[in-house]
């Protein structure tokens, strides 16, 4: 992946292909009487509507409006570019561009100097690292501040989009995607060097807030150049957000250094769901992602009562003689995950699949075919019921409903990573969670959108992903109405009021 960004005089990065091919080379660096630190190229990760409300902004009330919803407040986003056709990219209504700012916005493959605006303000890209590790701009990216990911452009429309009416993910969460604020945005996009120089801009152009979703490997804080570039934005009176990570187990943080805002994932009081109602009238609700307005009727519902292995869609157990054309019900198990058993359906011909658990490990892009995630308790019935009779029917099955409560919610979300830091666990960590489940944000129309049915392709303006990449900008843009309202305070004092608050 390109980090969208550039080199400036405050930190210098070694570049080169190989040690003593250039008179500044690394290892001719570290002779130098200005010499500081060196440190090694390393790769990073990112961490993969209705928030606003959830958080309880309020448009015509409180800090939103106080803060003029964030007029002349800059946001910095390290990621993976944007799209800036994006209407989240609108700069209707927006004031002119603070008199401070000092960035660019840069041509390049796909992207001119024109795509910005008085809301996305500037754009550069920074792949010099990248190159030097021997790593070239893959065929499918841009050498530009152009997203091919759609991961930076989700981000940036989180933390600084405008309001959009009846944005939603192939007609899930569908609603109005809140314009957080008129804040001003400079998003940018991993190798080390090559973040570290978008950081590095950023703090030179005068960004109010740097909102990174991105984590290199958990070093010691004095090797850690994401945390001393960020304790330098502190020095500056930069405002610093990073994700938490996505590894879900304790111990597991990254980007937990204490002066860094270190952001978790949490649910919201949002589900996205399918319902199917029995021949004896039975209804139940589960969990779906599959993208089509469909509506199954009168389909057999096949469970392998008799058969432990078929009841749990065990590997190869699967008849298609018994199976093809059925809505297929799996059982809980612990032997293997939601993912194995929808592959061994595929294969025997289901026409639509359900599936029995408490946490599952299905990703949106695995629902292209038609699929629900029933509760244990709720799989329950369904199997009490069919075990009674000789043949059922799913009188009907339909999709793309999103309800809302009584969920509870905020919890940490399965996948977060949690504290205390590994680097020093007397570091309790992380500060804060937000949402980041099923978050609904801008995405490039262009991409080849995670799902395909039938050999098509889909296309989404606006998309839900989930991971702490997505909480962090939430945070950001909290921060942001916070600076707007108080541009005294001290990134401690923001970072205080947001946690504590």
């Amino acid at each position: 992946m390109t980090v969208k960004g550039c080199c400036t005089h405050t930190t210098m990065s070694c570049l080169a292909s190989a040690p003593g091919s250039h008179p500044l080379s690394c290892l001719n660096w570290r002779n130098l009487p200005a010499h500081v630190a060196t440190h090694p190229e390393s790769f990073g990760q990112l961490y993969t509507t209705h928030s606003p409300k959830f958080l309880g902004l309020k448009h015509k009330l409180g800090l939103w409006p106080a803060a003029s919803y964030c007029e002349r407040v800059i946001i910095g986003v390290i990621d993976s570019g944007i799209w800036p056709e994006s209407e989240s990219f609108s700069d209707k209504g927006m004031p002119q561009v603070p008199e401070r700012w000092k960035g660019k916005c840069e041509n390049g493959t796909a992207f001119t100097s024109s795509l910005c605006n008085k809301k996305l303000i500037g754009a550069q890209s920074f792949s010099k690292g990248l190159k030097a590790a021997g790593q070239p701009i893959l065929e499918y990216d841009y050498d530009s501040p152009r997203d091919s990911l759609g991961h930076g452009t989700h981000t940036s429309s989180t933390a600084a989009g405008h309001h959009v009416v009846s944005a939603s993910h192939f007609g899930y969460a569908k609603a109005q995607q809140e314009g957080w604020h008129r804040a001003h945005m400079w998003p940018c996009t991993s190798a080390s060097s090559d973040v570290l120089a978008g950081m590095d801009q950023a703090i030179a152009d005068g960004v109010d807030i740097i909102s990174l979703s991105i984590g290199l490997q958990r070093v010691p804080y004095y090797d850690d150049v994401i945390a001393i570039a960020l304790l330098s934005a502190i020095e500056k009176g930069i405002v610093v957000v990073c994700s938490a990570g996505n590894d879900g187990n304790s111990n597991s943080m990254n980007n937990g250094a204490l002066w860094i805002t270190t952001v978790g994932a949490g649910t919201l009081d949002r589900s996205l769901t399918a319902s199917m109602t029995l021949d004896d009238n039975l209804t139940v609700e589960g969990t779906s992602y599959f993208p089509v307005s469909a509506c199954i009727t009168d389909k057999p519902l096949y469970y392998g009562k008799e058969n432990v292995k078929k009841a749990t869609c065990d590997f190869g157990a699967l008849d298609p003689k018994e199976v093809d054309g059925k809505v297929v019900l799996c059982d809980n198990t612990t032997e293997f995950d939601v993912g194995q058993q929808k592959e061994q359906e595929e294969k025997a011909g289901a026409f639509a699949r359900i599936f029995m658990t408490n946490l599952s490990t299905m990703v949106t892009e695995e629902f292209n075919i038609p699929a629900m995630v029933l509760s244990s308790d709720t799989g329950a019935l369904i199997r009490e019921h069919v075990t009674k009779v000789s043949a059922t029917q799913a009188k009907n099955l339909t999709f793309v409903h999103t309800k809302f409560g009584p969920k509870t919610a905020p919890q940490v979300s399965h996948f977060s990573s949690r504290g205390p830091d590994p680097i020093n666990p007397s570091i309790l960590k992380q500060d804060i969670i937000a949402p980041g489940v099923d978050v609904l944000a801008a995405f490039p129309p262009k991409k080849k959108y995670i799902f395909n049915l039938k050999n098509y392709d889909l296309a989404t303006d606006y998309a839900l992903m989930s991971g702490t990449s997505m909480a962090a900008p939430h945070v950001a843009g909290v921060a942001a109405l916070l600076k707007a309202v108080h541009r005294e305070w001290s990134p401690a004092a923001i970072h205080g009021h947001s946690i504590h608050r």
